[in-house]
């Protein structure tokens, strides 16, 4: 007999009950202040829908005009709605993080301190009067993140979380990108942060707030330590039911955190979901929130809307040009997908130095060549005004083209390829050290990219990237996949000038159907190159007038091993 399910919770016809500053005293003391929004419904106890961070809960969000849900007095950046959860019976909490919006003390984001104080923020909720005892958090970037700090406690009260394009390492995923420091988005949210705490009416409630060394602290601690474990997830303490929410323009901040959360956490009870667009659109959709709607009524109400009955893995499939409009859901039982065919392209150069014409200097292909070519390139090429520089990512556009390309031949028909992606590739340097950016373009039978929208609404994005200093190139073996490597950043391996190592490079997931007649186009450079948006990185000073050099063939095999995925 086929199973029935009881229907999501409904809007009621409530008002609004609106708590401004609502103490939360922690265990050391401490204050914090939080805004409850909950409906007026005679009385009955509702879960609570939290989230924590330095945001300021007192920031009103105006959305764009295109959003599925209306600007409103309650809309704050990054989290639900109230007018839409409230009237089905749950309530919304927000709390300004230690040191941040109106909660006094030292700030000290993406810490230990702040996932302890998320835990008794949880408990001394779930014991008001009007509150359930049920917890369930929910919120975007930030407010995604947090959760997995949370969760590494396991508050009793908290029953779900939704980690909502969440990063979950905060080295790997946020601060080095490969051991390569991702400075570009971190000096930009760094700079705002501080700005929006002190600055305006904020100063006249909270004029200490934000008050932290976290940029040096971020950029002293370049290898991987207890300084990072301690502010990510830790997968084995990760057991109440997850909802791991990515997106595939998510590159170089939230989508690796997606992956690992659904194939390393501890839960018996875990989702995942990838979708495409911008950085908050998904999140308020009426298809999004009816997601989070049916995963929170399951684990917070007792409903059961089916939601657990389905496949646990929900993937936009891409199939290129940006609109996600005209992209499709597909459901699978596992990550990366079962029937995967993992599938060789063996790099071969065809000329020792760049192309004048910009023009590939090597190719893609399924058989590996017979003896070994090189290219090399420039490590930091000159600006226009003739100035070789190490600067960071502001210098982007300043130059020309960087580094070395590879193309398939144009594809026999359309090729889908969905998961983790890894270059094998051998390098050397004339210096101790070596970048290498990776880039997988989708390039039509014009020779144009076919461009997807990104997360900040106007970037021209590629399918996937992936980032490794050479010194960085030990892996975990304990740790490490065939299709996902996983570095172990505890020291540097420095390069012997000339001499060759075999490097590993972690390119995030993706999905993209490569329709017939297209290439997949691999460019290989010493910095950033196209669609990194703000995701941009400091090249350091050893870079300074080296030569790098590809090697592909022979005894030195480099190549992208792909995910394609073959009909069901």
């Amino acid at each position: 007999m086929k199973k029935t399910y009881a229907r999501e919770s409904q809007p009621g016809n409530h008002a609004l009950i609106v708590e401004k500053d609502v103490k939360i005293t922690l265990r050391d003391g401490a204050i914090l202040y939080a805004d409850v929004l909950r409906p007026d419904n005679g009385g009955e106890k509702v879960p609570a829908i939290m989230n924590m961070g330095p945001y300021q809960k007192d920031r009103l969000w105006i959305p764009p005009e295109d959003l599925e849900e209306e600007a409103n007095p309650y809309l704050a950046w990054e989290t639900a709605n109230p007018l839409w959860w409230c009237p089905r019976n749950y309530a919304i909490v927000r709390v300004d993080s230690r040191g941040s919006g109106k909660s006094p003390g030292h700030s000290d984001p993406n810490s230990y301190q702040e996932g302890v104080d998320f835990h008794d923020a949880i408990e001394s909720v779930a014991k008001l009067p009007w509150c359930s005892g049920n917890i369930g958090t929910l919120g975007v970037s930030y407010h995604a993140n947090s959760q997995w700090r949370a969760a590494n406690l396991q508050p009793p009260s908290l029953k779900a979380i939704i980690p909502w394009e969440g990063r979950a390492d905060l080295y790997r995923d946020q601060a080095f990108h490969g051991g390569i420091f991702a400075m570009g988005f971190l000096s930009n949210w760094v700079a705002a942060n501080i700005a929006h705490n002190l600055i305006g009416r904020a100063r006249s409630y909270n004029p200490n707030a934000f008050n932290n060394n976290m940029y040096w602290n971020f950029a002293a601690n370049s290898l991987d330590s207890d300084f990072w474990r301690g502010r990510s997830a830790k997968w084995d303490r990760i057991t109440g039911p997850v909802y791991a929410v990515g997106n595939w323009t998510g590159m170089g901040l939230h989508l690796r955190g997606t992956t690992e959360a659904f194939m390393l956490a501890a839960s018996k009870h875990k989702k995942m979901r990838i979708h495409t667009g911008t950085h908050f659109h998904p999140f308020h959709s009426e298809e999004g929130r009816l997601d989070q709607l049916r995963f929170f009524d399951y684990w917070l109400k007792g409903i059961d809307t089916g939601i657990m009955d389905e496949p646990p893995v929900k993937l936009m499939i891409r199939t290129g040009g940006g609109n996600a409009r005209t992209y499709r859901f597909r459901f699978e039982n596992e990550w990366p997908i079962g029937r995967t065919k993992w599938t060789r392209y063996h790099l071969k150069v065809n000329t020792r130095k760049p192309t004048a014409d910009g023009s590939p200097e090597g190719e893609l292909l399924p058989d590996p060549p017979r003896e070994e070519m090189s290219a090399t390139y420039q490590a930091s090429p000159p600006s226009h005004a003739g100035v070789t520089s190490s600067s960071p990512a502001q210098t982007f556009g300043m130059i020309g083209r960087a580094g070395v390309t590879f193309d398939s031949p144009p594809l026999a028909e359309d090729t889908e390829i969905t998961g983790p992606i890894v270059l094998v590739v051998w390098v050397s340097s004339s210096s101790e050290d070596m970048d290498i950016f990776a880039t997988i373009r989708n390039i039509g039978p014009d020779g144009k990219d076919v461009w997807e929208a990104g997360q900040q609404g106007w970037d021209e994005v590629p399918v996937a990237k992936g980032w490794l200093r050479a010194s960085h190139r030990e892996l975990d073996p304990g740790r490490s996949l065939p299709c996902r490597p996983y570095h172990a950043h505890a020291k540097r391996q420095w390069l012997d000038p000339g001499k060759p190592v075999e490097c590993h490079v972690e390119i995030w997931p993706t999905s993209m159907v490569f329709k017939k007649g297209h290439r997949i186009r691999l460019d290989i450079q010493p910095r950033d190159g196209v669609g990194s948006s703000v995701y941009r990185h400091y090249s350091a000073d050893y870079n300074i007038g080296a030569q790098n050099t590809v090697h592909a063939g022979g005894d030195r095999l480099s190549y992208l091993l792909l995910p394609i995925i073959p009909p069901k």
